[in-house]
């Protein structure tokens, strides 16, 4: 019988278990909203060409009936197409088909969110009997890494003035492929300033900090390998952001692995400003 365990030296299916392979396949899962079986078997068909399920699910190693379920699902999206002929062959979409389709379906997603959100928050203004505004100071506990970029990027879109980010280099090349290099134009726009302190910047790396696009970059010694995003001009409900480890995995990996607090307390904020502002003062400038 054919070895097709990754110990096995079948160069085809070698392709698609390298780190590179495997990288994309988190990107990929992470865009178009696949799990880790959908993906894997999009990427073996578009390596396999035309094939049955049944010889599919042979060649990833699962179970046959969970393979007829993943390919139908996957069939109703658009991803795979099934042929007429006997015995049925899967075939993978293009990609830029899929992109198309998945595009198209997050369009119509904000087109309904902007037509009819409006209507709804008017809706429970009307049956509040409270003033939902408050100036108590609150915190809350943000998890995944999805969700702890969108507040960062909130924060940057808002921010009028400085703008601390404290971190790691590993971090800030997570952070690259979010829209975080976008709003820090943003906050350029808005006359404020993006102050970047990281732990360390090879030469190799200065053009790609540099891309980032923060305003002022220094090299410092970091009081965690955590991230901290802080700014005392953001007319938002939380102007704070500390999370407890910026290393774990990628943006696409363990999503949800990484939790973060995020508070709209000013005396906590003007003392950790006060603290990035000490650590600002204490790193060294880098020529990018």
């Amino acid at each position: 019988m054919e070895d097709l365990s990754l110990s096995g030296t079948d160069p085809e299916l070698t392709k698609t278990h390298n780190p590179y392979v495997e990288g994309l396949a988190s990107e990929l899962s992470a865009i178009l909203d696949l799990d880790e079986l959908e993906t894997k078997i999009y990427l073996n068909l578009l390596r396999t060409g035309p094939i049955t399920a049944s010889a599919l699910a042979k060649e990833i190693n699962v179970d046959r009936a969970k393979t007829y379920r993943t390919i139908d699902k996957l069939s109703s999206n658009g991803i795979v197409s099934i042929s007429f002929s006997s015995p049925k062959l899967c075939i993978a979409s293009e990609p830029d088909e899929i992109l198309s389709i998945t595009l198209k379906k997050k369009e119509e997603e904000i087109s309904k969110i902007r037509k009819d959100g409006k209507k709804i928050v008017d809706k429970i203004k009307e049956i509040s009997t409270t003033d939902s505004k408050s100036t108590t100071p609150t915190f809350r506990i943000i998890q995944g890494i999805e969700n702890i970029t969108s507040q960062i990027e909130r924060i940057l879109e808002n921010n009028t003035d400085v703008f601390y980010l404290i971190t790691t280099l590993e971090d800030v090349s997570k952070l690259y492929h979010t829209t975080i290099p976008e709003k820090v134009k943003q906050t350029e726009r808005n006359g404020g300033t993006v102050r970047l302190v990281v732990d360390e910047i090879p030469d190799k790396m200065k053009l790609f900090i540099k891309r980032f696009g923060a305003s002022e970059v220094r090299i410092g010694k970091l009081p965690s390998k955590g991230r901290i995003a802080v700014s005392k001009s953001c007319p938002l409900s939380g102007k704070l952001l500390m999370s407890d480890s910026a290393v774990k995995g990628n943006l696409h990996e363990n999503t949800d692995a990484e939790c973060a607090l995020f508070t709209n307390s000013d005396e906590m904020t003007n003392n950790i400003f006060t603290l990035c502002t000490f650590i600002w003062k204490g790193s060294a400038p880098v020529e990018l």
